[in-house]
């Protein structure tokens, strides 16, 4: 359940970054906060 919550959030948040939304409203720091809680998973699979 956490995992499909997780991959809806991703999702959500790239269509934001990819409309404009983040760089509009100075969020772009989501992507990276994303992309952090990934690389752990890389390395562990």
């Amino acid at each position: 359940m956490l995992f499909i919550l997780y991959y809806l959030l991703a999702i959500a948040v790239l269509v934001l970054h990819f409309t404009g939304y983040l760089a509009r409203y100075n969020l772009e720091w989501l992507i990276y906060v994303l992309a952090a809680t990934v690389f752990p998973a890389v390395l562990y699979l």
